[in-house]
C-alpha cells in the first residue's frame, strides 16, 4: 500500500486507516485479529482507535493483539483522549485529564508510546493553551511521537495550529487533524481543509463511507445485519438516509458500474485522493469487508468521474468562503 506523509512532518502513514471504533464492542478478538492481520498483510500501517472506543475495549483488544500478531514497529498507533461520560461535559481538555487518560492509554494498548496522540475534541471549557501543553509534554516526555487534534472547526484548527507553529523547537507542531469527511458530509471543505492546507496538517478522514451509507446497501432498505439495523448504529446512520443522499448514493453507483466496479470503491477512491487527504480510516466489521476496501489500492478514478461526483455533492459555499467580490 503506497504511504504519504502525514502532513508537513516526518511521519508516514499507509493511505488507508484501519479505524476500531466498533473493537470490544461489536466487533470481539477474532473478528479484530482477521482485520488486524489483513490490513497488515495488505501493506496497512495506520490504526485508529480512541480511548473511550468500547469503554476502553478497543485499546485493550489492540494491545492484545500486537506483538503477539503484528510486530509493534510495522505499526503506526494513532489514540484520542478529551471525550468524557458526563453530560454536562462533554469533553475535557485539561492538561490533568489528558495526560492521565494517555497514561491509561499506553497502558490498555501494552506500549512505552503512541505513534500519534490526537485531542478528541475542542473543550471551551479549558483554555486551548493548556489543552496544547498536554501535547507538547507527551511529546516531549516520549509517550507520544507525534501529536493531532480531532473535530475541531476551522478557526479552532488554525488557532491551535498557530499557537503551536509560533515556538518552534518548544512546542510540537500539530500534524494532523480527524474529521468525518465523504461525498455525502463535505462541511470540512468551507474552513478546516483549507486551513489544514495552508499549515501543513495532514487530514484523516473518519466516516469516509458516509456512515455505510455509500456503499449502496441501504438503497433498497435497511439490512437487518448492518449498523443501521442495529438498536445503538441507527441514529448515527439515519442522518445520511434522506433524498439528498440518494442522489448522491445513486451517481456512485453509477459511475461504480461505468467503471466495472463497486460503490464503496468509487466512494473510498474519491475521498483518498482529495487534496489535504492523508489518509481516510475504514471501520470494516470483518475481513471480507475490509479487503474490499483494501482493493481500492489499485483504482484511480477518471477526471470526468470525479468531477461529476463532485458536481452532485456539492455543498453551498458562499461569502465569505468563496470570492466575495464576484456574489
Amino acid at each position: 500500500m503506497e504511504q504519504r506523509h502525514l502532513g508537513r512532518t516526518g511521519l508516514r502513514v499507509s493511505r488507508i486507516g484501519l479505524g476500531t471504533l466498533t473493537w470490544g464492542r461489536d466487533t470481539d478478538e477474532h473478528d479484530a485479529a482477521d482485520l488486524l492481520k489483513t490490513f497488515w498483510e495488505a501493506g496497512g500501517s495506520l490504526v485508529d482507535t480512541a480511548d473511550v472506543y468500547g469503554d476502553g475495549e478497543a485499546e485493550y483488544l489492540l494491545g492484545r493483539l500486537v506483538e503477539g500478531l503484528v510486530p509493534r514497529q510495522d505499526l503506526v498507533i494513532s489514540t484520542k483522549a478529551g471525550s468524557v461520560p458526563d453530560p454536562d461535559r462533554r469533553f475535557d481538555g485539561s492538561r490533568g485529564h489528558l495526560l492521565a487518560a494517555l497514561d491509561a492509554s499506553l497502558a490498555r494498548l501494552g506500549t512505552g508510546y503512541v505513534d500519534l496522540w490526537q485531542v478528541h475534541a475542542y473543550d471551551p471549557g479549558t483554555p486551548l493553551d493548556e489543552t496544547l501543553q498536554a501535547l507538547d509534554i507527551a511529546v516531549a516526555s516520549g509517550r507520544a511521537r507525534y501529536a493531532g487534534v480531532s473535530n475541531f472547526c476551522g478557526w479552532q484548527l488554525a488557532k491551535a495550529a498557530t499557537w503551536q507553529l509560533a515556538a518552534p523547537g518548544t512546542r510540537t507542531r500539530i500534524a494532523s487533524t480527524q474529521m468525518e469527511y465523504s461525498l455525502l458530509q463535505r462541511g470540512v471543505e468551507r474552513e478546516v481543509l483549507p486551513a489544514a492546507l495552508d499549515l501543513g496538517i495532514g487530514l484523516l478522514p473518519s466516516s469516509p463511507l458516509g456512515r455505510g451509507v455509500l456503499t449502496g446497501k441501504y438503497r433498497t432498505g435497511t439490512p437487518v445485519d448492518s449498523r443501521g439495523g442495529s438498536d445503538h448504529m441507527a441514529p448515527f446512520v439515519a442522518p445520511y438516509l434522506d433524498e439528498t443522499a440518494r442522489h448522491i448514493v445513486d451517481a456512485v453507483s453509477i459511475a461504480a458500474d461505468g467503471l466495472a466496479t463497486t460503490p464503496l470503491q468509487v466512494a473510498l477512491a474519491w475521498i483518498r485522493d482529495r487534496p489535504g487527504v492523508t489518509a481516510p480510516i475504514v471501520g470494516a466489521r470483518n475481513a471480507q469487508q475490509l479487503t474490499a476496501a483494501l482493493s481500492v489500492e489499485a483504482l484511480s478514478l477518471p477526471d470526468e468521474i470525479c468531477q461529476a461526483l463532485d458536481d452532485v455533492s456539492a455543498p453551498v459555499h458562499r461569502y465569505p468562503d468563496q470570492d466575495w467580490s464576484t456574489l
